[in-house]
């Protein structure tokens, strides 16, 4: 070890590393620092095991030097105290494995040119990198550079700690949603964070490092073999890290930090080196308690948050890709395999009800055994996404559903979309129900539901009713008519329609409106000549027949 190197001197700019941050300094940190690359390093043993972490530098000329460390030292000897014989040199470094040093550094300077074999192969048997120095290098200045690196982890640490604590408390105090809660969670440790209930339903995901289907994959199957413990622990047989949620002093689920993505084929994630620091640790705890005061703040049911979320995600295709939509759907407890898939809507003017009459059909489809998401889509509209066994019907649970909805509210609109057999297609079937309840008339008789084939020409009107282009052709085609009733009170628009909608009978249009024929032929005459037009003309009275419903339509509201 020479000593002709100042020893006082603070680590150099490129003495630092370019690590992550939050990750621990490892043994093949140490080795590219400059002060230790001027010794010429070489790893005999344990090349695969260099990214263990480095606790501290420990620098020893004695033969048991294990008595004195507590493991994750990186140790730095001139070799001067090796026992001679090969059974010596195995409880040497029996004792250094024992008690977890992170790696042996020896100087070849002194007392040998080359390791001996008795230590490659103790070092080789134990798992223990062994790394040779062909150079003279300052042990003190080694140790000052890392230590004081070490000690700027920690103090970043301590930093990190601080900011997620301060970032936690302000998430409480603005009254955060738990959405918002998980994601800055993801967004704070790097790793997919998902807040789950107690039969194992994932109702947020924040996918950090792998995708939405990734990370809900087989969800149930997964979580229910990962245990939950009392406090904060990595378990089950993927090393999640969970943390109980409470609300109002019991267990209400928990919230999973997933690690990061297995390695690449080939690869190899070392047993020493954790999955999760204790940042990670701080932040899971932290979320947890943020997350039961977001319970007291939010008192919906955080199930029918989740189902609203996903079901308008589903609906308008926000998800990223279709075996995302998928995995949400099944991990939020949705069937989707081997089902047939069917959306319904149900337009409400009793907005006030709606929360009630969401509540009630999620009781009406739990009755009926049809797993289903449910929630409201905008205001006023309610939404849901029926899973059906392969031999179901869907025509009673939509009945069913509809005399609910009916009960509250008298001139509710529900309307169905066709059924799909995959998933990714039940956007369209929303877009269909969607037609169908804007063409459906409220109110209509002998129908508690409504389906594409219902919709004929009247609703068609309907649907269109705002559109300017048929309210101008309602104009154009019976403005003159209304006009004239309306400066010299006739009717000759109730005339015209009682001879419409007798197809032009005249016999029958003057018994409808209770008019001596002579009368009719009269006003049929008026007519004609304010229209401009031949009533004789079959295309001439279709257009007009048109022009009346769309006017009757608009005049329902």
């Amino acid at each position: 070890m020479s000593e002709n190197h100042r020893t006082d001197r603070l680590p150099r700019a490129n003495d630092r590393d370019t690590r992550a941050v939050g990750r621990p300094l490892t043994v093949a940190d140490v080795l590219a620092l400059p002060v230790v690359a001027a010794g010429l390093p070489r790893v005999v043993t344990g090349e695969d095991r260099l990214d263990r972490p480095v606790r501290w530098v420990h620098i020893t000329e004695l033969t048991d030097p294990a008595s004195f460390l507590k493991g994750g030292e990186l140790v730095l000897t001139t070799g001067v105290p090796l026992p001679q014989e090969p059974a010596g040199v195995r409880r040497y470094v029996a004792e250094l494995a024992d008690v977890g040093a992170a790696a042996l550094v020896i100087e070849l300077v002194r007392r040998y040119h080359r390791p001996p074999e008795a230590l490659i192969r103790a070092c080789r048997s134990r798992g223990l990198p062994l790394v040779t120095l062909s150079r003279d290098v300052n042990f003190l200045e080694v140790t000052q550079v890392v230590h004081t690196l070490i000690l700027g982890e920690q103090m970043e640490a301590m930093r990190r700690t601080q900011q997620i604590h301060e970032t936690c408390t302000a998430l409480t105090l603005r009254g955060a949603a738990p959405e918002d809660v998980v994601r800055a969670a993801a967004e704070m440790s790097g790793h997919t964070v998902v807040l789950e209930n107690l039969v194992h339903q994932a109702m947020i995901c924040e996918p950090a490092d792998r995708g939405v289907e990734i990370a809900l994959a087989d969800w149930e199957r997964r979580s229910r073999a990962t245990p939950s413990g009392e406090h904060t622990d990595v378990a089950g047989p993927e090393g999640w890290l969970v943390t109980p949620v409470e609300y109002q002093g019991e267990r209400w689920g928990r919230v999973v930090m997933l690690p990061g993505p297995p390695p690449a084929p080939g690869g190899r994630t070392p047993d020493h080196v954790p999955a999760f620091g204790s940042e990670d640790v701080t932040v899971l705890e932290r979320v947890a308690m943020a997350l039961t005061i977001a319970r007291l703040i939010h008192p919906t049911p955080w199930e029918r948050r989740a189902h609203r979320g996903a079901l308008r995600d589903i609906a308008e295709q926000r998800h990223r890709s279709p075996d995302a939509a998928r995995a949400r759907a099944a991990a939020l407890g949705l069937p989707t395999e081997d089902s047939r898939f069917l959306a319904l809507l149900v337009d409400t003017r009793a907005r006030e009800e709606t929360e009630e009459l969401e509540g009630r059909m999620v009781h009406e489809l739990r009755m009926a055994a049809v797993p289903a998401l449910v929630g409201e889509l905008a205001p006023g509209r309610l939404g849901a996404l029926l899973s059906l066994r392969p031999s179901q019907p869907w025509r009673p649970p939509v009945e069913r559903l509809s005399r609910t909805a009916l009960t509250l509210d008298e001139r509710a609109v529900v309307s169905v979309g066709a059924e799909v057999t995959d998933l990714r297609h039940i956007s369209r079937s929303f877009r269909e129900a969607t037609r169908v309840a804007e063409a459906a008339l409220p109110g209509s008789p002998g129908k508690s539901f409504h389906e594409l084939s219902d919709i004929g020409l009247r609703q068609l009107l309907h649907a269109l009713r705002e559109d300017v282009r048929v309210q101008s052709y309602v104009e154009r085609q019976l403005g003159p008519l209304m006009e004239h009733d309306t400066r010299h009170g006739t009717d000759l628009l109730p005339t015209l329609r009682h001879y419409l909608d007798a197809a032009g009978n005249k016999t029958s249009a003057a018994r409808r409106g209770d008019l001596s024929r002579q009368t009719l032929y009269q006003r049929l005459h008026t007519i004609e000549r304010l229209l401009g037009c031949d009533l004789e003309s079959g295309e001439r009275r279709a257009e007009l027949h048109v022009a009346l419903m769309a006017l009757d339509v608009a005049r329902m509201g």
